[in-house]
């Protein structure tokens, strides 16, 4: 499997780190690209309706999607560990066991749509115009359920082998298609709503079909249906156990910002208005230091496999300095260019003056999170799983406390205050656990 592995025992260089880093950054950078086309494209029609319904059918799906995140990570941090440990069958076996629950958990979500999609028009509803355009739009795009997450088994697979590059071209590919068939289904063709459904069906299955061709060197190896290993015992609660550690730690992740979110609507639509835009420039930290938490994944993952504590420490050094690197430029950042950022994402003067108010946090923002950015890709490549979801309980309870303390007296100033202790909380608790990782890869 000679072009589908990398050479672990080579040198750990700070090039290798941004070869890996690099086209992770490029490709998140894409993401916002295509909402906004999906938006413009369905706002020529000249109507409120279909903008409001591919905004809340894109939301639910997403959020249905969201769920299954976890075979990303999980898949990246044992993939990287069998690579590290010179399994090449491993390496293969693991591309079928994710392939094989992202087809089954696509199938489920296919087979429940109906149940699924009554309970969130239940809690987000919507006018009647508003929810038949958007079920519209989710009954084409949920048939594409497999395929987009197959792609996190795909993607993590990929990214556990220092494959960024073909990450890269994999998200170049499904953006470009979604966006030139958008303009054509719904400018060209006239299908409204529905266009940009199969414009978002067809680009997802395409990505998944790309994924797939630069995955083939794993489907020359026998060990990929070599069933006695696919369904090992021991392989099968390994994989179970880190999916669901990583699952309940996203979870708890989500009621944070979810809290976050809906605290701040008890001060008002201007305040709320606010923290929504500046949660955008938190959107741009994470997708930058993600390229850098990535390449820890792989390179702490295969040095882990490699049972090798000198080169998981290096690994965690040189990805780290890279992404302390970033943070401080995205605060500089932040700090010459929130101003104008905030008046290109809002036009209301009484939004804007809101968010300048609260934009030093933003400012503060980066660096305070880089520690658990950068650790999170540290333990997901030693699969430290359990640690990563103790962890996040422990900066949830420390997050809830600092809420019930500080937002009676301080208000918005205090729930910010409070998101960025959970920040800190979250980077020193996973700092004070991984002395004990180095003991287990010297073990």
């Amino acid at each position: 499997m000679a072009d589908s592995a990398e050479p672990v025992a080579g040198p750990l260089t700070h090039a290798r780190v941004l070869r890996i880093a690099g086209p992770i950054v490029i490709s998140n950078a894409t993401v916002p690209i295509l909402g906004a086309v999906d938006t413009g494209v369905v706002g020529q029609l000249g109507l409120a309706a279909p903008i409001g319904a591919v905004g809340i059918g894109a939301i639910i799906l997403t959020a249905l999607y969201w769920i299954f995140g976890f075979l990303r990570m999980g898949t990246s941090g044992l993939t990287s560990q069998a690579n590290g440990a010179g399994e090449t069958g491993e390496v293969a076996a693991m591309l079928t066991r994710s392939l094989m629950i992202a087809a089954v958990s696509g199938v489920a979500i296919i087979a429940l749509q109906l149940p699924l999609f009554w309970g969130a028009f239940g809690l987000a509803p919507a006018s009647a115009e508003v929810e038949s355009l958007a079920r519209d739009y989710m009954n084409i795009r949920v048939w594409s359920a497999p395929a987009i997450i197959g792609l996190y088994a795909v993607t993590g697979w990929l990214i556990a082998l220092e494959r960024t590059g073909a990450v890269l071209m994999i998200q170049v590919l499904m953006n470009g298609a979604n966006i030139a068939l958008d303009l054509w289904f719904v400018l060209g063709l006239d299908w409204g709503v529905e266009g940009v459904a199969w414009a978002t069906f067809i680009a997802e299955w395409s990505g998944l079909g790309l994924g797939l061709w630069f995955c083939r060197a794993a489907f020359r190896v026998p060990a990929w249906r070599d069933w006695g290993r696919v369904f090992a015992p021991d392989r099968l609660r390994l994989m179970l156990g880190v999916n669901v550690d990583i699952l309940l730690r996203s979870m708890m992740l989500q009621v944070m910002f979810v809290s976050f979110l809906f605290l701040a609507s008890d001060f008002g639509d201007v305040t709320l208005a606010a923290n929504q835009v500046l949660v955008q420039f938190l959107n741009i930290t994470a997708y930058a230091l993600d390229g850098f938490a990535f390449a820890a994944e792989a390179l702490v993952g295969a040095a882990f496999g490699a049972r090798s504590a000198a080169r998981v420490r290096r690994a965690a050094l040189m990805t780290s300095v890279w992404g302390v690197g970033c943070g401080v430029a995205l605060a500089v950042g932040f700090g010459i260019v929130g101003v104008w950022g905030i008046g290109l994402m809002a036009t209301a003067e009484d939004v804007q003056v809101a968010a300048q108010l609260y934009l030093p946090y933003m400012v503060v923002a980066p660096p305070l999170a880089v520690a658990a950015y950068m650790l999170d890709g540290i333990f997901i490549g030693a699969t430290r799983t359990r640690d990563m979801r103790n962890m996040m309980a422990v900066s949830l309870g420390v997050y809830g406390g600092a809420v019930l303390l500080l937002v009676p007296s301080l208000g918005n100033h205090g729930l910010w205050i409070a998101l960025l202790i959970s920040f800190v909380t979250r980077g020193l608790s996973l700092g004070a656990r991984y002395p004990a990782l180095e003991r287990a890869a010297a073990g």
